[in-house]
């Protein structure tokens, strides 16, 4: 039997170093293997001190728990790759959506940067637009409504000079009516550019930004509703 047991250690151990395609080889000819030493042994066993059958049927038993662990690992594979696959599919949907994700800075083109900003209440709140050198080129005041509305940048300071295309940071104050502050979430909107399916989970570059796809929180229309007075 210890010839079996030896054969046995070494399918445990093709299983936990190989992958699965080289392990379904060893384990077939390993479980060959064993089955000629079985019968061999049986051929020429001790009438009157025979093989123990626990023993051998353990060992068969081993064998086919090794064999269903190779068709799980198999199977989760499988799983897996269809997963990527979904995502993959999922990613290349949003390619030309303007999308919702959370962050303060976007990028102005063509004389057009975008914001999402959710209030918990109606506030008044004063929106500063500050340039990658951390200037403020543009401030405003503003009625804020509860929920989730849009802010559209015509990329204009206060004394109506267009600014140079680039990365701006959108900072709001928010006050209620009693002149508490109020805490105003702020969202960056842009469209999706490409979408980068090599990589794993996809990524999706955004205002030349990337991101992955679970940082996604909206999808919006293509068209802003201006806030900017």
């Amino acid at each position: 039997m210890s010839l079996i047991s030896s054969t046995t250690s070494s399918v445990a151990a093709a299983v936990t170093g190989s992958s699965s395609g080289s392990s379904n080889d060893t384990l077939a000819s390993n479980f060959t293997t064993f089955l000629q030493l079985l019968t061999t042994q049986l051929k020429n066993q001790n009438p009157l001190d025979p093989l123990d059958t626990n023993q051998f049927t353990a060992q068969l038993v081993q064998f086919a728990q090794v064999e269903q662990q190779l068709k799980s690992n198999t199977q989760l594979e499988t799983l897996v790759s269809l997963q990527q696959t979904a995502q993959s599919t999922q990613a290349l949907g949003f390619v030309g959506h303007i999308v919702a994700i959370d962050g303060q800075t976007s990028r102005l083109a063509n004389g057009t940067a975008g914001w999402s900003f959710n209030s918990p209440k109606p506030a008044t709140a004063t929106v500063n637009i500050i340039n990658s050198a951390g200037a403020t080129v543009f401030t405003g005041t503003y009625s804020l409504n509860s929920g989730i509305q849009n802010f559209v940048w015509d990329g204009r300071n206060n004394s109506g000079v267009l600014q140079p295309d680039g990365d701006y940071k959108l900072s709001i104050t928010a006050k209620d009516a009693a002149g508490q502050n109020v805490s105003v979430s702020t969202e960056v909107q842009g469209v999706v550019d490409s979408v980068d399916v090599s990589k794993t989970p996809p990524v999706l570059s955004v205002n030349n930004t990337d991101y992955s796809l679970d940082k996604i929180k909206r999808v919006v229309r293509p068209t802003y509703s201006s806030s900017q007075q």
